[in-house]
């Protein structure tokens, strides 16, 4: 379903980045500048935070804020398909949009709807964690992601994922693991307790805080 919905989406904004394409020389100049200077500006933030780690706050802003910077990217590459030789821009444009398709459907457009809500953990030093099941229904195998992140106190509203750790819950209860950070050593212990009838028994996984 998700898949199906992001695909379907995702064609409906190339149709219409085509339809504005066609249509370009009908607006306003100014309007054209404002148009390709927004659509830079969204790709370069979406790189920075894809480069550096770094996003808002909200999971689902970080997404809205994706699938703006997809349809930029979009809108980039038919603008450029405009230059002579057009039979190369073209070509051209084409080959850089397959990549789209790919990458979109790893970050799908139904997760702006997810319900489900993950509680962050404060663990000091402005360092909090959260855990986020995953699922793969071709596998069958399911677990979570503990995921240490930090929050600059003068901006709140951004975070930047410094480390995470997965878990599986064929070794353990995936969904009750916590974080335990050591800022002197700058290492963080991710622990996932064992189930029910093996609740002696923990799943530790010590990795670098960067």
């Amino acid at each position: 379903m998700h898949i199906a919905l992001t695909t379907a989406v995702l064609a409906l904004l190339t149709v219409a980045m085509f339809l504005s394409r066609i249509f370009w020389n009908g607006g306003s100049r100014r309007l054209r500048f404002v148009l390709v200077a927004v659509s830079v500006s969204l790709v370069l933030l979406q790189a920075f935070f894809a480069a550096t780690k770094w996003g808002t706050i909200s999971d689902r802003v970080n997404v809205f804020i994706f699938w703006l910077a997809v349809a930029a990217y979009e809108f980039l590459v038919l603008f450029f398909s405009r230059l002579s030789p057009k039979w190369l821009t073209s070509l051209s444009a084409a080959i850089l949009l397959v990549p789209v398709f790919a990458s979109s459907i790893l970050l799908p457009l139904t997760e702006l709807f997810d319900p489900s809500s993950y509680k962050t953990v404060p663990v000091g030093d402005n360092l909090f964690y959260e855990v986020k099941p995953w699922g793969n229904t071709g596998g069958g195998r399911t677990g979570a992601d503990l995921i240490v992140s930090y929050r600059p106190p003068v901006a709140p509203f951004l975070r930047h994922k410094v480390r995470v750790i997965p878990f599986n819950d064929g070794e353990c209860n995936s969904s009750a693991a916590i974080a335990i950070p050591f800022p002197s050593t700058k290492t963080v212990l991710g622990r996932c307790p064992g189930w029910s009838s093996e609740s002696a028994r923990t799943v530790d996984k010590l990795f670098p805080l960067s």
